[in-house]
């Protein structure tokens, strides 16, 4: 089993096994015929005030990982995606972020390690 993390505007490819959105909202400039995307889980992003508070600014991602690890924990989103995993062996998770290393995504693939 593999779980994998990948911005949605790169190209997709059949490595990416099952393709899941992780952001609440839909990434700024995606048409959504455009998007390769199996599941889109919106509930499992952090929460609204997490985010704004977090601004994707590197120096709090460690207090954002443990906030978001909170709020996550014992989520049915999260063990929706325990079971994608299972289901289907390769799950790639997607991201609109521009910041590839301080991000939802990467957290989620932390935890699901």
């Amino acid at each position: 089993m593999a779980v994998k993390i990948k911005r949605i505007y790169e190209a997709s490819a059949s490595s990416d096994g099952h393709r899941v959105l992780v952001d609440g909202v839909w990434p700024r400039g995606m048409k959504k015929e455009d998007a390769t995307i199996d599941d889109w889980l919106k509930e499992i992003a952090p929460s609204k005030e997490l985010r704004q508070w977090f601004g994707h600014d590197p120096d709090k991602f460690g207090e954002f990982k443990k906030e978001y690890k909170k709020e996550i924990r014992g989520s049915e989103q999260l063990d929706e995606l325990r079971r994608l995993v299972e289901q289907h062996g390769t799950v790639t998770l997607l991201y609109a972020a521009k910041d590839e290393e301080h991000n939802q995504a990467v957290v989620l693939q932390q935890y699901l390690s």
